[in-house]
């Protein structure tokens, strides 16, 4: 039996696919600790890990509820982690401290937890949740959900595009990570995937085609497929009481101005015979309210909800958007900031979905694609297949094991 620390980003989009790998670690007789957000240690707990919330001046540094535009949501993203990732040190290497862990587990956006986990000798992994900041031939550079091109214009097209990235990304990023480096005594980096590429291994919670079918990122990145988890839950009253076929509209945990996208779809759908679940964790005041086709949620479980859907329309987040790819249904994306535009543009490119972007969106616009996605369950189902390819958690649960062993 191994001791595994975990240390996630304070978000529920990260912690839910931890605890899908954990959960695996856990069924193989592993001891589980965790270091997260305050409001999902309980949830930890109640998986029988043992955990602990990060130090609160980390979850109180997110980035600002407007994220509409990809240059202003790469600043805001490199800002907010970089802050972040000052208290992390301390706080990762007072948890390493109390948990004495034979192999460590850090999120990919969890900037200086990395860096000071490489500065001890314990064997650690990095796990992204979501579309990871590594670069690779023939792939777009992170962040503006360029489509990948072949060729000389391709290379021109990415060379142009990885200059504005070095200026709006990877220079805040560089002068940011430097001091947290400094004082750790580690070589510099200047961008987050070199940040990335020095972890001993890395588990990227994807699979292709959903990923770009060229990528190659390289021998120590493992693609595990989606880490599905949702929180134990009865299923609610009212959705027993909806006969037609679900259009489930999600949004972000983290506040931005994706509250539009629930809006839009109330007026794209009235009087059409589905109903449109909205769940929306970040806004309301918990109270679900029903009016004709449409239920509004502060946060429903996605999995009670997609036995029933036809189609999810999403925010472009990676959880909720794999969720449905992985049971074939079709997506449609409406990406607000962050990594969505890549989300996005990977649904567009699998023909697995449509992306709609957000300056774009009105009821109409919406209907129309919301229509267009419907009609591509082959790529939805093609998309399945690949990610129960990968191995899922239980690949990824091997590789943490047989890390901890050889390290």
């Amino acid at each position: 039996m191994a001791v595994v620390l975990a240390y996630t980003a304070p978000a529920i989009g990260h912690l839910f696919p931890f605890c899908a790998l954990l959960r695996e670690l856990a069924a193989r007789g592993h001891e589980i600790h965790v270091r997260t957000m305050a409001s999902g240690v309980d949830l930890c707990l109640g998986e029988g890990f043992k955990a602990a919330p990060v130090d609160p001046r980390i979850e109180e540094l997110q980035s600002e509820e407007t994220t509409r535009g990809v240059l202003r949501s790469a600043r805001q993203t490199v800002r907010v982690l970089t802050e972040r990732a000052v208290h992390e040190v301390d706080d990762f290497t007072a948890a390493v401290a109390a948990v004495d862990p034979d192999v460590i587990v850090v999120d990919a956006n969890c900037w200086g937890a990395m860096s000071a986990a490489e500065a001890q000798p314990r064997p650690w992994l990095v796990l992204s949740p979501f579309v990871p900041y590594l670069r690779a031939p023939g792939l777009p550079p992170f962040g503006a959900g360029a489509v990948p091109r072949r060729g000389p214009v391709g290379a021109v097209r990415d060379w142009g595009v990885g200059t504005v990235t070095r200026m709006v990304f990877d220079r805040p990023f560089s002068a940011g990570i430097a001091p947290v480096r400094a004082s750790l005594g580690l070589a510099e980096v200047h961008s987050a995937d070199e940040l990335l590429r020095r972890a001993p291994r890395m588990l990227v919670a994807t699979g292709k085609p959903f990923e770009y079918p060229h990528t190659d990122w390289g021998d120590r990145v493992h693609l595990i497929g989606p880490a599905i988890f949702d929180p134990p839950a009865r299923q609610p009253a009212w959705l027993d009481d909806i006969d037609d076929p679900v259009v489930l509209v999600t949004t972000s945990s983290v506040g931005q101005a994706d509250r539009a996208l629930a809006a839009a779809a109330m007026d794209a759908f009235a009087g059409d015979p589905v109903h449109v679940v909205a769940s929306l964790p970040a806004a309301g005041d918990g109270v679900v309210r029903r009016r004709g086709n449409v239920t509004l949620a502060p946060f429903v479980p996605h999995s009670l909800v997609l036995d029933r859907a036809v189609c999810v329309v999403t925010h472009g987040g990676m959880g909720v958007t794999q969720k449905a790819l992985d049971r074939g249904i079709p997506v449609c994306a409406v990406p607000f900031g962050r990594d969505q535009f890549e989300v996005a543009r990977r649904i567009e490119v699998a023909r697995c979905g449509v992306r709609l972007p957000a300056r774009r969106l009105s009821a109409p616009r919406l209907r129309a694609a919301v229509q267009s996605a419907m009609t591509m369950s082959d790529g939805a189902a093609a998309v399945a297949e690949g990610f129960a390819a990968t191995g899922g958690v239980r690949r990824g649960a091997e590789v943490v094991e047989a890390f901890a062993i050889s390290a």
